[in-house]
């Protein structure tokens, strides 16, 4: 009998994440492995008996891959390894090989300790209850049917950057810097760049699960530094930075101005609502108001979401919608692509716009509705209390009044603006977001919430945090 106890806090909402060697061991796993195997054959009844997969460049990232490998095997899993890549890669995998589903072995923006697994299927995304439900098989244990499968090893690093560039068209060169970051974008990108109009500058394109020149996560100014940089020494038109996994970006101006993940949906919005009249466009709950009023106004419909990469997945599903994207960088385009979160996709087609278009993206971003608005501020908070801090400030903000939406934490809005807090399902962080038409009405709305933090236990002085306008700065 096959039976294995996972540590509690590496089930997420979305994926499975821990600390490698303190809450994510080898035999995790290896016994992860054996438990979705046994699941895809014997509980999904799948007549397809092949997953594909693939890792970032985190030390502890092969092993756990072979590990992983060793128990589909074990469970009768046909396994196809693609190596070192990045997330969306695996993605473009699964359909490649028409395989029954993928498995990434990735800690995505997390610091160099942290890992996990990111799984899909080949028709829907794998997260929330499907989590669960496979961590609660292996708690209770399986008898293996004993048929073993097999190993073939893949090297698809070709394929994957012909397919990125196939529906890619450029009409006139563009100077850009990149930064890989160190991460697995890395693996791929040289080969990619050489086909790319214009000039090009790549930083931190050698992958190491160091991460030496900056940790992993492009959505914190301090790890933009380095390209800033060099986008003030040189004569770029654009600057592009990746997470750690390459399923997300933050985009730059040529004068080094980043743009928040809502910005860039608007942008990207903007120029897909022409091409497809009338098109739904969803947006994560964290996107500023202006996203939304700003695609009815141009014809779309908007539709908001929990936030997460399985979420959106899934909305686009049930929807039809053909593009969606996070405050956090995940960006899904559906009319030529696979409708999955892919950072050099989007990179691609940001590419594509920018090179018909009439004025640079610093122009655009001057033009818009000036608003007033936080970055995410990420408050640490232990994973056992989290949710409890959550219910404690929607209590007392029930008690005197306010109409909440408590689709993912708590999010409320009025004539002024809107703020938002919720649980961050990667890290021991509440996220607290807010936006307001007046910078009065943003400070009174951040001296609240602190003292409803401070009664729930947290002492957090959110108004020390610098308010960026959200469209000029």
């Amino acid at each position: 009998m096959i039976q294995h106890s996972f540590h509690r806090e590496i089930l997420r909402a979305y994926d499975f994440r821990g600390t490698f060697g303190k809450t994510l061991f080898n035999q995790d796993a290896k016994a992860l492995g054996s438990s979705f195997g046994y699941f895809l054959k014997e509980i999904e009844k799948s007549s397809n008996n092949t997953v594909v997969v693939g890792y970032d460049g985190r030390h502890s990232s092969e092993g756990l891959a072979n590990h992983l490998s060793q128990g589909l095997m074990l469970a009768g899993i046909h396994v196809i390894q693609v190596g070192l890549g990045p997330t969306p890669m695996l993605y473009f995998a699964v359909g490649l090989f028409q395989a029954a589903a993928g498995i990434m072995v990735t800690g995505s923006h997390n610091p160099p300790e942290d890992n996990g697994f990111k799984i899909m299927l080949s028709n829907r995304p794998f997260f929330g209850g499907d989590i669960q439900r496979l961590g609660g098989l292996a708690a209770e244990g399986f008898e293996l049917s004993g048929d073993l499968g097999c190993l073939d090893l893949k090297n698809i690093h070709d394929q994957y950057c012909q397919h990125l560039l196939s529906n890619i068209h450029t009409q006139k060169p563009l100077n850009i810097a990149w930064d890989c970051g160190n991460g697995a974008v890395g693996a791929i990108f040289a080969s990619l760049v050489k086909k790319l109009p214009g000039k090009h500058k790549v930083l931190n394109d050698i992958v190491d699960g160091s991460f030496p020149c900056h940790p992993p996560d492009p959505t914190k100014p301090q790890n933009l530094a380095q390209l800033r940089a060099v986008l003030a020494e040189e004569n770029f038109d654009l600057g592009i930075a990746f997470d750690g996994d390459g399923d997300r970006l933050v985009a730059l101006t040529g004068k080094g101005q980043a743009l928040t993940g809502d910005e860039l949906l608007k942008f990207f919005a903007e120029s897909f609502l022409q091409e497809h009249p009338g098109a739904k466009v969803i947006g994560d709950l964290k996107c500023s108001d202006a996203l939304f009023t700003t695609i009815t106004a141009l014809g779309g419909e908007p539709i908001m979401c929990r936030t997460g990469h399985s979420f959106i997945k899934q909305k686009m599903l049930e929807t039809g919608a053909k593009l969606a994207g996070e405050v956090s960088g995940h960006y899904f385009f559906k009319d030529r692509y696979g409708g999955y979160d892919d950072g050099v996709y989007a990179a691609l087609r940001l590419i594509e716009m920018l090179s018909s278009g009439e004025i640079p993206l610093e122009q655009w971003l001057a033009l818009q509705t000036k608003t007033y608005i936080t970055p995410e501020i990420k408050i640490p908070c232990d994973e056992s209390y989290k949710q409890e801090v959550i219910k404690k400030i929607a209590d007392s903000l029930k008690s005197k009044g306010l109409d909440l939406m408590m689709l993912d934490g708590i999010r409320y809005s009025n004539r002024n603006g809107w703020w938002l807090i919720r649980s961050s399902n990667t890290e021991p962080i509440l996220v607290l977001r807010t936006e307001s038409v007046a910078q009065a009405d943003l400070n009174n709305t951040l001296e609240m919430l602190e003292k409803e933090f401070v009664e729930a236990g947290i002492d957090k002085r959110l108004c020390q945090y610098d308010i960026i306008g959200h469209y000029k700065r």
